[in-house]
Parts: C-alpha cells; structure tokens; sequence
C-alpha cells in the first residue's frame, strides 16, 4: 500500500453510476412490483451501503476509511436503470474507489434479481462521476509568483560547527511548489537578530512569505516566539494550531512547540519546527492550502475558488 500519513484529512467525496440494459418488460414489471425476488432497488441500496464499507477488503491497495455516508439512488427508465452511488468520509485518501464498488454492487445486486426474468440483462457504463475534497482541490496558485525567504535560526549552524539540514528542505520545497526563494539566510538564536531580520524581510524586502526554522522550544536560547510578537502585527494562530495538531498525530512532542504565525503589512511569516522531520511534516501540511491566504492579503477579488472547497 502506497504511504499516505503526510497527507491531512478533508472533506472526501465521490459519485459514480452503473448503468443496466434490460427489456421494456422486465421494467414494466418491477415498476408494477412483480419481481419475484422482490424490490430490487431496496436489497440493492443495502447491498451498494455494505459494498462501500467493504472496499478495502475487496480492492487490495485500498485504505480502511471512516465512511461518514453512502447514498444510493436508482433511475427506472423504459430500457434501463441507472445506479448512482454516493460516497463521503473525512479522511487522508478519496472516496471514488467506494463509489465505484458500491454502483458495481448495486448493479450486480438488480442483475441477480433480474436474470429469472431478463436472459438480455447487460451492466454497462460503471464510470467515476466526480470526486471532490482532495488535495488538487486546494492546489490552485495565486496568479502572481510568491516571493519567499528561509531564515535559520541556530547558533551551531550560524558558528559552523553544524550543518543546516531543515532549512535547505524549506527551500528545496519552496523551489519545488514554484515560489520565488528571494533570501536564504542563518542567524544565530539571539531576539534582537531575529527581530531584525524579521522586519527587513518584511519592510525593505516586501517579501510576501517568510518560513523560519528553529527556536521555538523550552530551550533557553529559544526566543523565536518572543522575536514574533515584537514583528507581527496580525496573529494568524489558525496556521500554528494546524501545524501543531498534525504533528501531534505523528509525535508526542509537537504539542511542545511555541511556533507562531503572523502578519506584518503583506508578509505571512510562520515559524517551523526546527527538525528536519517537523519541518518536512508542516510543509505537507502547508501546501498547498497555504496558496489562498496570498490573494487575500494582496486584496484581489477576482481569484475564484469553489465554494465547497473554500471557507475563509
């Protein structure tokens, strides 16, 4: 199975249909309830429900999900019946696989309640309809170029004795999702330096996004947080508490962390953990919703996004 605990829980879901080709006859009779075995419509909508749940049993590369609901709709025409399924689940991984069990079930389910009467049964057509809440849904970019900074907070990296690891995976990532990394530069953990920094970025620079690493823990030195409040002028807590919550989910200690997120004019500084490991964790989590604040901050108002996809 494929790894997917970089990815983070949305709002999953999928619609497919199944169509069946039967005689005018046999459509007449279960319009008049004359199917021997009974509704066929109903045993099909339970059967489609347990066949969403059990997909990860029949489908090997499929993920156990916690499927919040399946619905199961059944159109009756003179020739043929159309079979949609429905699916949702607030998960790291799309629904269309369910969706598309659940119609082949149900489809399955009428053909054998069918074939007594019907020797011309045929089931035709099993297609994804739409699917809706993954991350290409958030993926849509800004239409003009991020421009970015990494700033690396470490006294051992700033004196050379270590080499920085974190900060060259911020901005092997930022390159990666097509932002501009203006500035890349080392400090040593010291406020007032933080603070200057900071505000270059912010003022001279205009930057629109700065990422920094490191100093956000119980160490003495640690004075990232403090540098923020002296620099940001609008907290933006939602973008620390969702790093924090996903990293809590992956480790213990993410709930140790004091890393803050703010606005000073239109730059968006947040702070990153400083171990590779956190910081790769928050970039997934980042990107690419991060793209929308950016529109919003710059005052644009013809930057489209669905509404289903949208909450801000």
């Amino acid at each position: 199975m494929l790894d997917i605990k970089h990815k983070y829980p949305t709002l999953r879901t999928a619609v497919a249909e199944a169509g069946i080709r039967v005689q005018p006859a046999t459509a007449k009779a279960i319009r008049e309830g004359k199917i021997p075995k009974g509704d066929p419509f109903e045993v099909a909508r339970v059967a489609g429900i347990l066949a969403a749940k059990q997909t990860p049993l029949l489908i090997p590369y499929c993920h156990p999900i916690p499927i919040s609901h399946v619905g199961m709709e059944f159109t009756l025409g003179e020739g043929d019946i159309r079979v949609t399924a429905t699916v949702s689940a607030i998960a790291v991984t799309g629904v269309e696989m369910e969706a598309l069990t659940a119609a082949s079930v149900a489809a399955l389910t009428i053909y054998d309640m069918l074939k007594m009467l019907d020797e011309n049964l045929i089931i035709e057509a099993i297609r994804l309809v739409q699917k809706r809440g993954g991350k290409s849904d958030f993926a849509e970019r800004p239409k003009r170029q991020i421009r970015a900074a990494v700033l690396v907070m470490s006294d051992g990296v700033a004196a050379g004795k270590n080499l920085d690891t974190s900060g060259t995976i911020i901005k092997g990532r930022l390159l990666k999702e097509g932002l501009e990394v203006v500035e890349y530069r080392v400090i040593p953990d010291d406020r007032d330096r933080i603070v200057e920094q900071l505000k270059d970025f912010a003022d001279h620079l205009k930057l629109d996004l700065v990422l920094t690493t490191g100093g956000t823990g119980f160490g003495p030195r640690d004075t990232t947080p403090e540098a923020m409040s002296l620099v940001t002028e609008r907290d933006v807590p939602g973008i620390s508490e969702a790093v924090r919550a996903f990293g809590q989910e992956r480790t213990p200690n993410a709930m140790l962390s004091r890393a803050r997120a703010g606005l000073r004019g239109t730059t968006l500084i947040v702070n990153l953990p400083g171990s590779p490991r956190g910081v790769t964790e928050s970039l997934d989590l980042l990107f690419p919703a991060i793209f929308h604040a950016f529109p919003m901050i710059w005052g644009e108002r013809g930057w489209e996004q669905s509404a289903e996809v949208s909450r801000a």
